[in-house]
């Protein structure tokens, strides 16, 4: 039983037994004490006033008298029942209508034990799966086979790689998902590109990644698609008409029609090409950190997408127009008219995505869909919810659209087209290098390291800080990344957290003797000692305690930014109470087993945040 359900069911004696009141649980307003007045948590007690007709102030004298000699119940499902006879109110002070509690020593001391013997903490525990909120799945990636994964994946991936594992911990089964975009007119412009000035190129001849080839000549087709259209405007055409008629745009719709037919030689291109990209996402998500439990492909669902708009058109749902095109009129819901087919039959991305929805409902017990992509798509999902609720599926109002924010440099968007992107492999690599740079110093004073585990810590450390800095800011924001402070090792930072972490990790390995266990047969040791906490003791305790809350919320609220805040705050809290008082080289055994303990407790649920994170944290640094 939680702290606060323990403090309402022992007002409501108190009250009763004070003033013959039978209170409610929502008479019961219970928040967390100011810091200009002493104690843990306020009782407002003016609910209770003009029943007991008597003064605020003395209503609440007279409740925190009866508190301080109350014992703590033995709730049966409560670890609190360990202390039985112990008042769990050590002190209070009551301003007007206000009872601020200080909760006692003993009862922080349990919580510690069970923070400590709980190797779950804060997360559902195996035995608790089976009692599960349902199945989640989670969308995120969604690359397409045209181009390398950039800046704007990184925040794609890390968001929603973080969301699942939040989610998980929340008690529900998450498949996490990905939808590779792997066919349409922008593969049919690297394809096309590749066989006019490719010469035959591969991975292997260009010693260059897969997806960094073909997203060349994604770049090189742009370049010579708008050297023609300049050319067309030059001999009198007007712009619009001329972005038409280049040669390069009508080969390349040509492509997409034939691979559409199954066109055999289109399509053992587009195979090839295809299986080198694959093989470069599969390293960069292998660096990231990252994985999928399921991969769609479109083109494996635009057919049954297209299948669908086939029997809207038929049930009268969606309309065809004189130029063979198909549509749905969404203006009744508020909206727009929406393209569905072109006039050549080929399909558009809400045809792809209405299929990939009836496959994965086909394939999983789906309790909620959670679509990972960015605020500019807000509208694609609106209408994709409004078209699967009228083809008949009964999942389509049910969709969740995580909507986030962009990615901003200071020289503005990227652009794919004219090669201007952040390459995630770059990025990576780049952040890696600096944490190794910006580490030397301290990497080179660890006793026998390796040059080996300096790599790996400079990796944890270059990883940790990009993606601690992605996920710090309200995912519903757009952000400006700045790699320079996201590796200091100073402030609200991955590399802060991780170092306090090592930090902890150094003393726990200088410790004599095995760390200390609040078992039944040693509680008392504790309990029945003059053991005080000091404040710092205290505020990391408490601290402590906040986690299963924190990661509630996360899940509630779909935000790894809560994690963040949390890990940066109980790192803070942890380093203060370090440069204050001593751990190993304090005198009394008692106090050192504590502050060990507490210290290993630290430790255990920061690497639980930082988890939750997609971010590892290293032993030494």
């Amino acid at each position: 039983m939680k702290l606060e359900e323990i403090l309402k069911s022992q007002v409501i004696e108190a009250v009763k037994a004070l003033y013959q009141i039978e209170a409610t649980d929502s008479m019961i307003q219970l928040q967390k004490t100011r810091p200009e007045f002493e104690g843990h948590i306020t009782l407002v007690v003016f609910p209770f006033v003009k029943l007991a007709r008597k003064a605020p102030a003395m209503v609440a004298q007279e409740i925190g008298d009866y508190l301080t000699g109350s014992p703590i119940h033995p709730f049966p499902d409560s670890p609190i029942h360990r202390f039985t006879g112990s008042p769990l109110i050590s002190s209070f002070n009551a301003v007007q209508g206000f009872l601020n509690l200080t909760i006692a020593d003993s009862y922080w001391l349990q919580v510690l034990g069970e923070i400590a013997d709980d190797p779950h903490y804060g997360m559902v525990s195996p035995s608790e799966e089976t009692h599960g909120r349902g199945l989640m799945m989670v969308e995120y990636s969604s690359p397409n086979t045209n181009k390398p994964l950039h800046l704007g994946h990184v925040r794609n991936n890390l968001l929603g790689y973080s969301i699942a594992k939040i989610q998980e911990a929340n008690g529900w089964q998450v498949v996490k998902t990905n939808i590779v975009n792997d066919r349409g007119i922008h593969i049919c412009k690297s394809m096309l590109a590749w066989l006019r000035f490719g010469n035959g190129e591969t991975p292997e001849t260009s010693g260059k990644k897969g997806d960094h080839l073909i997203g060349d000549y994604y770049v090189r087709f742009d370049k010579e698609y708008k050297k023609e259209v300049a050319d067309l405007m030059a001999q009198g055409m007007d712009e619009d008409t001329a972005k038409r008629e280049a040669p390069l745009m009508k080969e390349a719709q040509a492509m997409l029609l034939r691979w559409e037919q199954g066109d055999p030689e289109v399509r053992a291109l587009w195979e090839k090409m295809n299986s080198w990209v694959y093989a470069g996402f599969d390293e960069t998500y292998r660096m990231m950190g990252v994985s999928f439990d399921k991969i769609y492909y479109e083109s494996n669902t635009y057919l049954e997408g297209k299948s669908e708009v086939e029997k809207g058109l038929q049930s009268g749902v969606f309309y065809r127009r004189p130029d063979n095109s198909v549509w749905a009129d969404l203006t009744p819901d508020g909206l727009d008219e929406k393209l569905l087919l072109r006039q050549d039959g080929t399909s558009v991305y809400m045809t792809q995505d209405i299929g990939t929805a009836k496959l994965r409902f086909r394939d999983y017990p789906i309790d909620k869909m959670v679509y990972v992509v960015g605020n500019e798509q807000e509208y694609h999902f609106k209408v994709l919810s409004i078209l699967l609720d009228r083809l008949g599926f009964p999942f389509g109002k049910e969709l969740v659209h995580f909507s986030y924010g962009m990615v901003e440099l200071p020289n503005g968007k990227m652009k794919s087209r004219e090669g201007t992107v952040v390459d995630a492999d770059d990025l990576m690599a780049s952040m890696i290098a600096d944490a190794k740079e910006i580490s030397k110093d301290k990497v080179n004073t660890l006793p026998d390291i390796t040059e080996q585990e300096a790599d790996d810590i400079a990796r944890k450390v270059g990883l940790g800080a990009l993606k601690y800095f992605i996920l710090k800011v309200d995912p519903r924001k757009n952000m400006l990344f700045n790699p320079a402070e996201s590796i200091d090792f100073n402030g609200n930072t991955g590399p802060f957290i991780q170092y306090t972490y090592a930090r902890i990790q150094s003393v726990l390995r200088k410790s004599d003797s095995p760390l200390p266990r609040f078992t039944d047969s040693s509680i008392p040791r504790f309990t029945d000692s003059p053991i005080h906490l000091n404040s710092k003791e205290l505020s990391l305790i408490q601290r402590l305690s906040e986690f299963p809350s924190v990661v509630r919320q996360a899940g509630d609220e779909f935000s790894p930014a809560v994690i963040c805040n949390y890990a940066y705050a109980l790192a803070q809290d942890f380093n203060s109470f370090y440069h204050d008082y001593s751990i190993l080289n304090e005198e009394n055994g008692q106090v050192r087993a504590l502050r060990i303990m507490l210290s290993a407790s630290v430790a255990k649920v920061i690497a639980a945040a930082m988890s939750l994170l997609g971010i590892e944290v290293p032993e030494r640094m």
